[in-house]
Formats: structure tokens, sequence, C-alpha cells
């Protein structure tokens, strides 16, 4: 039977670091036991005034500097920061010791390859609290909290005296344990991105591992790997792995740094210990999904501004503060198309990595997935900014950020809203990010992050497209130019768009469509005539434009 990790408090800075080791944290300065609980996990903007959850663990990206860390520090002290995590290396010097002495902050160096989000992501796994303050809602298997799974990997060590990782069935890590220093190149790689070496998962897969461990319910030994990527490195070790179970689906692996194959008692144990993490698992997805419709339920009501907008406000954690709100969603590629239960997967897992970079760039920011979309709301407090525009430009920028960093085949799209004065107008702000995201997804611009300030013009087409009949939609001079061009195979119809884009410019509109000037003039002429428009017409002029616009977002992908 596995004896549970009880030594530390759950949300302790003592329990992040036995949890992370040295691999990923080292204690620069600063008491740690003194520390105490975590209760949540923030980014230092150093152009902005700090405004941070109670005993929080500041991420100083960029921050170097010995007198700057010092300074900081100072500053968190005062905002009773728990800690304050940097880069790797930093040398301490007699200024930045005092400071984290007298302040009560912890100084914590970040290994240097890591990813600042995935940390953020295992650190909130860490310290979030299921049920009340003392977790006694919680459910508990084996006595170890449900979905705790970095407790579940130090008792699996403990029981095998070797360091464990559990992973799911694409490879990406869910917990690790203590000892890891202990471990290869290959692990070392894992844990700083919390992803298996794609090399590494690929030779697996060739050599028949991964059927081997899924086909059977007791440990497989894997040999070290005989292809060394870099020579220079220590040679790979061997592991045993076994595959977690619910019923007939496979729901992860666990792997084991062992010198030799498992013996039958020690084998037995690796086996009932995935049955643990199986219930593990399943209690965790069971919980992030009620989580998640919650939460969803609550971030619907606040975008709709009814009777029930202003309690679920509180309940998300908002305040009566300026906000953005903005809409993430994923398109698919129409030359291959994405499965449906694929594409609820990928909207899923961008959903959640969403809601973690918001709540990196504000504490207070809540974010869910209502239908196929991910709806998220960002606080922008008026004293930070001098005007609406930069509130909205720096959402913006917050948010080309994500879609920089989470990889996806499936092209995430983020439309950005007008910046809400108080809760009270976070139902216009998501209108402005449907909006605008309704203008991403027909392709205008080709761009995926757009304020409503960005594509007015866009949005405003596109729902004039919705009022007007199919039927109507072209006609007049543009519909007997689209007639002669189906019939004799010209592009007359493109060759008046490019001109009216032109504003008439014969020689910027010929460059458009790589034809000489006096060309491009006789297809001008001959469209006017095929059609009977008067080019000298303004109102003739606005009537074809419009037209052809309309015409071109009605054969776009549907918004």
């Amino acid at each position: 039977m596995l004896v549970p990790v009880t030594g530390l408090p759950r949300a302790s800075l003592a329990r992040v670091l036995e949890e992370l080791g040295s691999t990923l944290l080292d204690v620069v300065c600063g008491d740690v036991e003194r520390a105490g609980d975590v209760g949540d996990v923030v980014i230092y903007d150093p152009l902005d005034e700090p405004e941070l959850p109670s005993r929080a663990l500041v991420f100083g990206v960029g921050l170097h500097d010995p007198a700057d860390l010092a300074r900081v520090v100072t500053q968190l002290g005062r905002h009773d920061a728990v800690g304050l995590v940097v880069r790797a290396p930093v040398v301490p010097d007699e200024e930045l010791v005092a400071a984290a002495r007298e302040a009560g902050v912890t100084v914590l160096s970040f290994a240097r390859g890591a990813s600042w989000s995935h940390l953020a992501g295992m650190l909130r796994s860490l310290i979030a609290e299921s049920g009340g303050p003392d977790g006694a809602d919680a459910h508990t298997v084996g006595r170890i909290r449900s979905g705790d799974l970095f407790a579940v990997a130090n008792a699996i060590a403990a029981l095998l005296d070797a360091p464990v990782t559990i992973e799911d069935r694409n490879s990406r890590l869910l917990a690790f344990s203590s000892r890891q220093e202990e471990a290869d190149h290959s692990r070392v790689q894992t844990i700083l991105g919390r992803q298996v070496p794609a090399h590494y998962t690929r030779i697996l897969e060739e050599r028949g591992v991964f059927q081997a461990i899924y086909r059977g319910d007791r440990p497989v030994f894997v040999a070290p790997l005989p292809e060394q990527v870099d020579p220079s490195l220590p040679p790979e070790l061997p592991r045993a792995a076994i595959a977690v179970r619910a019923g007939d689906e496979i729901l992860g692996t666990i792997w084991v740094v062992v010198p030799k194959p498992l013996d039958e008692e020690r084998g037995e144990a690796l086996y009932e210990a995935s049955k643990l993490v199986a219930m593990h698992m399943v209690w965790q997805r069971a919980d992030a999904d009620m989580e998640r419709r919650l939460r969803a339920e609550l971030l619907s009501t606040a975008l709709e501004d009814g009777p029930g907008a202003r309690e679920a406000v509180r309940r998300l954690g908002l305040k009566d503060e300026p906000a953005v709100v903005l809409a993430l969603n994923v398109v698919g590629s129409a030359a291959e198309p994405p499965l449906p239960a694929q594409l609820a997967t990928e909207r899923k897992r961008l959903a959640d990595a969403f809601a973690i970079h918001l709540s990196a760039a504000h504490p207070r920011a809540a974010a869910a997935l209502i239908g196929d979309v991910a709806f998220g709301v960002l606080p922008l407090p008026q004293h930070r900014h001098q005007n609406r525009e930069e509130a909205e430009e720096r959402a913006a920028w917050i948010a080309s950020e994500f879609l920089a960093r989470v990889g996806s085949r499936l092209r995430p799209l983020i439309g950005v809203g007008s910046l809400a004065a108080d809760s009270s107008a976070l139902a216009q702000s998501r209108s402005g990010a449907e909006r605008a995201l309704r203008v991403l997804r027909s392709g205008a611009g080709g761009r995926q992050v757009a304020r409503l300030d960005d594509v007015h013009v866009e949005a405003l087409l596109i729902e004039l497209a919705d009022l007007v009949p199919r039927g109507d939609i072209p006609s007049g001079a543009v519909a007997r130019i689209v007639a002669y061009d189906k019939e004799h195979q010209t592009s007359l119809a493109e060759t008046l768009r490019a001109w009216l884009d032109a504003f008439g410019d014969v020689a910027v509109a010929s460059a458009a469509m790589y034809v000489h000037s006096n060309t491009f003039r006789y297809r001008l002429r001959r469209a006017a005539e095929v059609g009977r428009l008067d080019l000298g017409d303004p109102g003739a002029r606005l009537s074809a434009m419009l037209q052809l616009r309309l015409m071109s977002i009605r054969s776009a992908p549907d918004g």
C-alpha cells in the first residue's frame, strides 16, 4: 500500500520546492519555511503598480540585475508576496539577501530553457484548493487528495526508490516525483518542457514500446535508447513503464528510472500504484469538467448583463472595474477539416491554456469555454492606462503573446472587444469581441488577432450581408458583368473591384492585378460597357463596390 506524502501543507512554498525540486527551481535567498502558503501565481510588470492576490508567488520575467531584484523584493514585501521567481542564473549580493530577509520574500531561480507558462500550470495544479479552506470537501483516494498526482508520484518514488513521472496518452507530463537529478537528459527535457522530447517518443514508437505497454497490465522494461542525440551527454538510462487504465481506456503511463527490470514484488507494487493513479486521473478529469461547467455558466451570466450578472461577476472574483472581453476560437484547414471530436478536444485544451495565460497577466482574469468560443475577461484598471485605445492595444498584445506561445495546427483566432468601463458594460465588450472574431473567421486580412476598431468596416459589411437577401446580390450592372465573366471566362468583375479599391488609380490597380496599365484600361472599359455602368456616377460606384464586397464576404467561410 502506498504511503501518502503528508509532511507539508498542500500550498506551502516548501511543498512547491519539494515537488518541483532542483530540476526547475532553486532557492537564491530567503527563508522558505517562513514563506508559508502560496495563494496564487502572477507575473510582475515593471511598468505597472503591482496588484497582487494574497500570498502571491510572483514571476519576475525579464528581471536580472541584483539591484532591480532588491528593489522589487522590497516592493513585493509590502504587498505580502511569498516569493519572487527569476530566470537563472542569479548571483545574490548583500543588498538582495538583506532585502529578502527584511521583506520576508524568498527569491527563487527558474531553470533556463523551461517555459514560464508551463511553470504556471504546474504551480497552479499544486496550490489549487478543492472545497473549503482545509480541503474538507475534496475527494480523497488512499488518503491523498484526488487529483494530487505530484503526491502520488512522490509516493510511488518512495515505494520503488526511483524517480517517477506520470504522463498522459500523448506523452505530456502530468506530474513528477523528487530526485529527478538522478535521471538522464531526456527526463530533464521532459520536465522542462512538460512534454517527452519528440525524438524520444518517435524512437519509442518505432521500437514498439508503447504497443507493448498498452497490450499488458504489467510493467515493461525499456532498455536505454541506442541512438544518442548528443554524444557529449551522459548515456540514457533504462526505465520501467506501465499503462494507466480505466476499464478499457488508456489514460496514460507511469515511467520509473531503474537500472534493471523490476522484480516480482516491485512490479506488483507498480501495478497497484497504476490503479491508484487511474482513480486520481478519473477524479481529476471529473473535477475539471465540473469546474469548467460551473465557470462557463457564471461567465455566460456575467457577459449577458441580466439580473444575475452582478452576482456572477462577484463569484468569478472580478471587480467593478475596467476590463476587456476577448473571444477565442479555432478554425480548421479547409483542405484537412478536423474531426468533430478532435476539434472539441482542441477547443478545451486551448480554453484551459487561455485561462492560465490571462490569469498570469492579471490575477483576477476569468476565462471559460462557452459553446465553441472561449471567452476571457481581462481586467485593465484605469490608472494603468491613459486612454481606452491603449487598454485595448494591451489586451490585443496579451492575446498575440498567447498565440505566439501556444501550439495548434487548427489556427486559433482571438477577437478583442472594446474597453468596458465597469461590469455592467461587459455585455457590450463581448459583442465587440464576437464581431471582431467573426471578421477573423471570414479570413479578412489573414490576421489572427484583431480589435473591433481594427476591423469595424469589415464587421459592418458582414452584418449588412446578413440583412440583404441572397437573391438580391448581385444585381444590375454587377450582375451583368458577373454573368459575362462566367460565360466568356473573363475577369471584368475583378478588374472593376481592383479599380474601385484603388480609388480610380489605374497604375495601382493594374499593378495589383499584374497586368499592363493599357490592358487594365481596356478591361475596365469593357466592364463599363458590359454592365452599362457609368463610372462617373458616385452612386453607381458605391453600389458596385458594396455588391462586390458583399459577394466576397458570402464566398468566404461562414463566420
